[in-house]
C-alpha cells in the first residue's frame, strides 16, 4: 500500500482536469480589538493585514494544482478589479485561465471576512447571484467544448455554489459532452440545481443538502439512514457514486452494492471553509486515476481533516497528505 499511494499521488501529475463553476475572491481583514465603538455597542477592529485567497471552484483548482494535476478553470465573472485580482492569483499558481470569461453583465463575488483572533466577526458579499445571459452562457460552453475536445481531460469537476454560472443549461450540456468524449464527471451540489445533474459519475453534496433536497425528516442511525439516501439519489440521477459527507462524523459512499460509512480522524477543527472544496478535488483525482470509490472515500475524509485545521480557505497539502495516507490507510 505504501508503494501503491507514493504511485498515486505521482499519477496525480499527469491527469487534466476541468473545473466548471462558481469563482470567487475570499477577502480577510487580520485585526485586534481593544476597545467598542462610542458610535455603537459594536468592537472597533484595528485592521494589521489584509490578505486574499481563491474561494468556490477557483479553490477547487487550486486544490487540484497543490496535488500536482494540470487544472483549467471556467467560470463567468466580472469586468471588474476583483476579476483581475483573481486571474493574476489562478495564473501565479499556474491554473489555465483561458476559460474565465469576463462581462459587463455581472461582478465577481468577493466575500470579506473581518478576522481578530482567529476568530470570524462579520462576512461582507459583494455578488450576482442570477443566472447567466444567453451570450455569456454561449461563450462559458463554447470555451468548455473547445477545451473537452482538444485537451481531452481525465475529470471535469462542477462546483456549483448558487451564484448562476451554472445553469440547467449549462449542466445539461457539459454532462452530455463528458459523456459524448468519455469523460468522468464530479459534482459538489446545491440546493437549486440538486436534481440537474443526472447521470454523473460522483455526486458529492453534504447530509443536510441531500436530506432537504429529499425532504427526509427526523433522525435515523446513519447505517439505516445513507442507504436510502443512496437509492433515492438514485432514483432521481442514475449516477453511478453517491459520496456524501457526514461534518464530524465523517463520510458515506456507495457504489452498487459497494457501501461504508468512513469515520472521521481526530482533528484539532479551527475552520470548516473550503472544506467541501478541498473533498472533491481529491475525490475526482482518486476515482478518475483508480474507479476506486473506497479509496476516494478514504483519502478525501483525510484531506478534508486536515485542511479544517487551518484557519480560513487553504489548499491541501499534498506531501502531508500523502504522509497521512501512508499512516493512517495501512
Amino acid at each position: 500500500m505504501l508503494q501503491s499511494i507514493d504511485q498515486l499521488f505521482e499519477q496525480f501529475r499527469t491527469l487534466k482536469v476541468g473545473v466548471i463553476g462558481d469563482v470567487m475572491l475570499d477577502s480577510y481583514m487580520w485585526g485586534h480589538v481593544d476597545r467598542i465603538s462610542p458610535e455603537a455597542p459594536v468592537p472597533v477592529v484595528l485592521l494589521d493585514r489584509k490578505e486574499y485567497r481563491l474561494g468556490g471552484a477557483a479553490n477547487v483548482a487550486l486544490n487540484l494544482r497543490s496535488l500536482g494535476a494540470p487544472v483549467t478553470l471556467f467560470s463567468v465573472v466580472g469586468a471588474d478589479e476583483e476579476a483581475e485580482r483573481l486571474k493574476k492569483m489562478l495564473e501565479d499558481q499556474s491554473i489555465q485561465t483561458s476559460g474565465l470569461i469576463q462581462t459587463n453583465n455581472r461582478i465577481t463575488t468577493n466575500k470579506t471576512r473581518i478576522i481578530s483572533r482567529n476568530q470570524q466577526m462579520m462576512r461582507l458579499d459583494s455578488e450576482t447571484t442570477r443566472e447567466l445571459n444567453e451570450s455569456d452562457t454561449n461563450s462559458l460552453l463554447n470555451a468548455i467544448e473547445e477545451y473537452v475536445t482538444k485537451e481531452k481531460p481525465g475529470v471535469v469537476i462542477l462546483e456549483d455554489y448558487n451564484k448562476g454560472v451554472l445553469t440547467g443549461t449549462v449542466i445539461e450540456h457539459v454532462i452530455a459532452l463528458c459523456k459524448k468524449h468519455q469523460v468522468i464527471t464530479a459534482v459538489d451540489p446545491k440546493r437549486k440545481n440538486f436534481f440537474a445533474y443526472k447521470g454523473v459519475d460522483i455526486f458529492k453534496p453534504n447530509l443536510k443538502e441531500a436530506k432537504d433536497a429529499l425532504n427526509l425528516m427526523g433522525d435515523q442511525p446513519l447505517s439505516e439512514l445513507m442507504p436510502k439516501v443512496h437509492a433515492q439519489l438514485s432514483e432521481e440521477l442514475n449516477h453511478l457514486v453517491s459520496f456524501i459527507t457526514l461534518s464530524e462524523k465523517g463520510v458515506f459512499y456507495q457504489q452498487g452494492d459497494d457501501r461504508a460509512i468512513i469515520p472521521s480522524h481526530v482533528r484539532n477543527i479551527s475552520d470548516v471553509s473550503g472544506a467541501g472544496d478541498t473533498v472533491i478535488a481529491v475525490a475526482a483525482l482518486v476515482y478518475a486515476l483508480t474507479g476506486d470509490a473506497q479509496l476516494m472515500a478514504s483519502i478525501s475524509n483525510i484531506a478534508g481533516g486536515l485542511v479544517c485545521e487551518e484557519v480560513g480557505t487553504v489548499p491541501v497539502n499534498s506531501e502531508r497528505l500523502k504522509q497521512e495516507c501512508m499512516s493512517l490507510l495501512t
